[in-house]
Parts: C-alpha cells; structure tokens; sequence
C-alpha cells in the first residue's frame, strides 16, 4: 500500500504497492544475522506495548521522501503552485501521521479527512485565482497519497479551477500521464521520483533535500514536469521501537539503539529482504555498527511488524514514518 522507497533503478516492478527494495512480506520465522551479533554485547530484549516510537535516523540512513507537488509544465502557473505550496506549507510528517490515522484507524474517507485537514490550517484563505479550467489531480493506489490528492483538489478548487481528482494507480502508469498532460499533478515522493525517472542513471537521490530537489527539477525538466515546494512531511522507511522499550533503554535515536542495544537479545524485524538491503539492516550495520541478535522475517511496515513489536517478540521493527499507527493516544 505504499509507494516504492528504495528499490534501485531498473529493478522497477509493475506494482508499486509495496515497499520497495524491501517487497512482500516473507513467511514468519528467525533467522540468523548477517554478522556475529553476539560479540557485541548482551542487546536489548523485546518489550511490549501498545505504543509505538520512531527512533530518529541521526545519521541520515535514508533518503529524502518529502511529499512534493509534481506538476506538468505546460499547465502550471504561478498561481496553481501558489496553491499546492500552502498544501506542502502546512504539512510535516506529524501532521501526516494524523491524516493516515483518520483514515487508516479512524475510518474516515480521505476526502473527509483532507477537508477536516484544509479547515483546521485554513489552506484556501488567501488563495490568488487563477486562470481557471479544468485540471486532473492523479493518486496513486494508497490512502496516504488519494488523501494528498484530495487536499490538492481543495485548494486548486479554491484558486478558481474545475478539478477532477483521479486514483490511477502506480507510478508506472501515472508519471507517463502526467508527462502527457493527462494529468495536471500528482503528489508525489522526492526522493523515489528522482531515483524513477533517473532510471538506470546514477541514482541522484539523496539525505540532503535540496541536494535531492535541485536533481529531480533537472530531471522533470527533461520530462516537462515542474515542482512545487517540498514539504517537511516524509514517507520513508523508519524503525520503530515500543514506547516501553525506547524508556527502558533510554533510546531516542538509531545511534542510541547501536551503541545500548548491539547484541544477542535484540530481535530485528522486518521484510524477507531486510537484511540484504541497503536502507533496512545492511545499512543498519554498515552506518551504525548496529548487530541484531536475530533477525525475524515479519513484513514490510505491516500488520506482522507492527503485532511483533506490540507483543513483544521483536526489539525493533522497519515500519513507515508516516503511518497512522504511530499516532499518539
């Protein structure tokens, strides 16, 4: 249900809807680490709870997936950028969390919860009108990006356009039509488009945003694709711990978790291809020295990691830094 986050250039599969670089979810079981976690310590056993806690990326492990106005050129203006930019504005990726939890775990629609979203950070005052017509909002095929997509209709409906929002499905099919002009814009994701449209080129992706803005812009230039401003909200690949577990340990980032909790008790889990990709354990290992015990094969940021952590059988889990699930209370 997610947009692919780190699957590498050329290995882009038709179905976009799971995590890339990390993909469906294998079967339950433990297998054992890559290195020789037990010569690192005693670790850190699992604690359950109910509440889950993203551990802060310190040292920039991941790239920068900040939702983005991706636009095709020939139908922006300056006032239709103006919109979708109070939209990126008033988004970080806390607000993010609560938009997936009124939909995902409160059961709202995404059009309720972005017009709740619009009113609570008065998204259409202001607004300069523009020239008018009609103009397509595309969505990809997960919760998290029709609700972007319907915040997007509400502010262009608010500048003086007739819009459509459409969910057409993955990036695959999506980009091209908005290239075409089928479609107007699309929220899309900085660091994953880049690498995308960057296709078997030096990935240009970065942890730096403007480093990974200034590259997509080039590329979208070549595509006639035009940007509006990045937001502060990022859907990436994160590691979570139970509330109780970051107390017990006194854990607040991933350099924390490598240098108390290295060792046999820390259970890992995540994705069947955790621990051969580069933004999962490999990276864990080769930018925090962090050695997990045991790694146990659950999913992608899914119902099985998430259960994992809340229960008690795993020490940390991959998840997705905005998931509702990581929504206080």
């Amino acid at each position: 249900m997610r947009h692919n986050l780190f699957r590498t250039a050329g290995v882009l599969a038709a179905a976009v809807v799971v995590l890339a670089g990390c993909g469906e979810a294998g079967s339950s079981g433990t297998e054992a680490p890559p290195s020789a976690a037990s010569a690192a310590g005693a670790g850190c056993a699992p604690v359950a709870g109910d509440k889950l806690v993203v551990l802060t990326d310190d040292k920039k492990l991941q790239n920068t997936d900040n939702v983005i106005p991706a636009i095709n050129k020939k139908a922006s203006s300056p006032e239709l950028i103006a919109a979708l930019d109070k939209v990126s504005a008033a988004l970080d990726t806390a607000k993010l969390v609560e938009l997936n939890k009124a939909v995902d775990i409160d059961r709202k629609s995404s059009k309720a919860a972005a017009q709740d979203f619009a009113t609570a950070n008065n998204l259409t005052d202001g607004l300069t009108k523009g020239k008018g017509g009609n103009i397509t909002v595309g969505a990809a095929n997960f919760s998290e990006n029709a609700t972007l997509g319907e915040l997007y209709g509400i502010v262009l409906t608010a500048a003086g356009y007739t819009v459509k929002v459409q969910q057409i499905g993955n990036r695959e099919l999506y980009e091209p039509a908005l290239e075409k002009g089928d479609l107007t814009v699309v929220p899309e994701y900085a660091a994953t488009l880049a690498t995308f449209l960057a296709g078997k080129e030096k990935d240009p992706s970065s942890p730096d945003l403007d480093t990974t803005v200034t590259n997509l812009k080039a590329l979208g230039d070549k595509r006639g694709l035009v940007f509006g401003q990045a937001s502060q909200a990022q859907d990436q690949n994160a590691f979570a711990v139970t509330t109780a577990f970051a107390q017990k340990y006194s854990l607040t980032t991933l350099s924390d978790l490598a240098s108390k909790c290295s060792g046999a008790a820390t259970v890992l889990g995540g994705p069947a291809e955790c621990p051969q990709r580069p933004k999962c354990q490999q990276g864990l290992v080769s930018v925090y020295n962090f050695q997990a015990g045991k790694f146990d094969t659950l999913d992608a940021g899914g119902p099985l990691t998430k259960n994992g952590l809340k229960t008690g059988t795993i020490s940390v889990g991959l998840v997705f830094s905005s998931d509702g699930a990581l929504a206080a209370g």
